[in-house]
């Protein structure tokens, strides 16, 4: 009988054994801290402006708009931009600006000038943590909730009709955006730039996560392609053909799935944070067209205060 051998076999298996379970215990700790802080990966607010709209000469008004209760209680800031009345738009349309996970409304002064020049009034606005936003460390429901404060500031205190609003949302926006049309159909279009189709499928398409219990540690869900499919609110969906962050063929299965008023504008050569640069007129004429035939007359003041 070979006692030595037994024994190191014996305590092979149990350093073996060791590994094994120091190995479920980091992948269980893991798997516990990616659910539990999620949102630090998903949403990198910045509370920094690098400029504001008077520097490319826009007149505009800081609007800020309580929301939330308890400790989730802050408020949303939002720059109101009226129209260039040098520029009049058909419809006089009202567009409602959503950003992105990693930017605020510092890096937007040029999209609001875009806007201006085109006849259009925007408000644009920062989720709670983003900017000069106040509030909690940002979530889906929250976005969700300061999209809605914004709607209700544009119906409410500018009593502005929701067939002359127009949402606008860049890739989280544009989840953000749908959700907040399937709240509100009645508004005039949808414009979903460089979006995609669930934070479920973003996640499994990065390698690194595909070892992960995705579906259970997954919380903030974003369900955009769901939500397309019964959406009635005219839609726009834009997107950069190099887009290497959103793959662009989200876009084209989020314009597959709806059933309404839907078109699809593919820039050629741009990225997913350069496409109304890159796109130029075919960019300004899309957004023309869509506002043409989608917003109606207005029948209020966009500047009411």
């Amino acid at each position: 009988m070979n006692i030595m051998g037994d024994r190191t076999r014996l305590k092979i298996m149990v350093v073996l054994l060791t590994l094994l379970g120091l190995a479920a215990l980091a992948y269980t700790m893991v798997c516990l801290g990616l659910r539990r802080w999620q949102t630090r990966l998903i949403f990198v607010p910045d509370s920094h402006l690098q400029a504001l709209p008077t520097s490319l000469g826009l007149e505009y008004e800081e609007v800020d708009l309580a929301v939330g209760e308890g400790n989730a209680a802050g408020t949303v800031q939002g720059w109101w931009i009226p129209a260039d009345t040098n520029m009049p738009a058909p419809a006089d349309p009202v567009v409602l600006y959503l950003h992105g996970n990693g930017s605020n409304l510092g890096d937007l002064p040029a999209m609001a000038q875009r806007f201006h020049q085109l006849g259009w009034t925007s408000f644009l606005i920062d989720y709670r943590g983003y900017g000069r936003s106040q509030g909690p460390f940002p979530n889906e429901e929250r976005v969700y909730e300061d999209a809605e404060a914004a709607w209700i500031y544009l119906m409410q205190q500018r009593q502005i009709a929701p067939q002359q609003v127009m949402v606008y949302g860049h890739s989280l926006g544009g989840a953000i955006g749908i959700e907040l049309a399937t709240r509100h159909p009645t508004m005039a279009g949808l414009i979903v730039e460089g979006s995609f189709t669930s934070m479920y499928d973003v996640v499994t398409g990065v390698g690194q996560y595909r070892f992960l219990p995705i579906d259970w540690i997954l919380t903030q869900r974003f369900e955009s392609l769901e939500k397309v499919r019964s959406l009635p609110v005219p839609l726009l969906f834009l997107h950069g053909t190099e887009d290497d962050i959103i793959p662009p063929v989200m876009s084209q299965s989020l314009y597959d799935a709806a059933t309404g008023a839907k078109s699809l504008v593919w820039i050629t050569g741009a990225g997913h944070n350069n496409l109304p640069d890159v796109g130029g007129n075919l960019y300004v004429q899309a957004l023309q067209s869509f506002a043409t035939q989608h917003v109606s007359p207005a029948t209020t003041h966009a500047n009411k205060p």
